[in-house]
């Protein structure tokens, strides 16, 4: 049984969500010193004292993380930094998604004889 179970919807789709999810682990990564391998759209990742997985859908994300004896006392914390990391990640938009986002706006027509 996982002591930490977050399951996040989304409106990304399967392409967003996985890429987000790509995020999340980079992070996570960094900041735990976790190492992931995907396989399908489901990340497993371990460390000492520390493994879980991260199944992605097109509609939702779901985080299963099983602690080791000694990193159970800092649940609380890391349940936080994990909350916290989905939030970004599905916050943000890829660069590409912002570029098609912004409206283009012709340029102001001149005035003549100013």
């Amino acid at each position: 049984m996982a002591d930490i179970d977050v399951k996040r919807t989304h409106a990304l789709g399967l392409e967003g969500a996985r890429a987000a999810a790509e995020r999340m682990s980079d992070a996570l990564s960094r900041k735990f010193d976790l190492k992931g391998k995907w396989s399908g759209n489901t990340l497993t990742f371990e460390r000492s004292g520390v493994s879980g997985t991260l199944d992605v859908t097109a509609k939702d994300l779901r985080l299963a993380v099983t602690l080791g004896f000694l990193l159970k006392a800092m649940k609380g914390s890391i349940e936080r930094a994990v909350n916290e990391e989905l939030d970004k990640v599905l916050a943000a938009k890829p660069a590409a998604a912002k570029q098609a986002a912004k409206p283009k706006t012709a340029p102001a027509p001149k005035k003549k004889g100013g």
